[in-house]
């Protein structure tokens, strides 16, 4: 427990910034017309592979006996990759869409 709240304390400033991030996020995206969500949406997931890279690199750095930095690594890989190809998925379908149909 004390581990856990001596890097919180250590990384006060980036979680404040992760936290206003979200809240700036979800203003934004809020205020996108709901015909361009989507396009908007599958795209920014599709650059989620930044999050996977950033997990690699986590992963790679991190102690053998760090099981908590290698679990979250592992399961940011998962979901970045799993946002990734939704993406991948949802602006296919969206492309089919405007395609002449025979």
């Amino acid at each position: 427990m004390d581990s856990i709240l001596g890097w919180i304390t250590a990384n006060q400033q980036i979680i404040y910034i992760v936290i206003l991030m979200i809240f700036v996020g979800i203003e934004v995206i809020g205020r996108v017309p709901s015909v361009l969500h989507t396009p908007l949406m599958s795209g920014a997931n599709a650059i989620h592979g930044v999050v996977i890279i950033g997990a690699i690199i986590v992963m790679g750095k991190a102690e053998h006996d760090n099981y908590l930095a290698l679990i979250l690594g592992f399961l940011a890989v998962i979901l970045g990759t799993l946002n990734v190809v939704g993406g991948f998925v949802v602006t296919d379908r969206m492309l089919e869409m405007f395609k002449k149909k025979k």
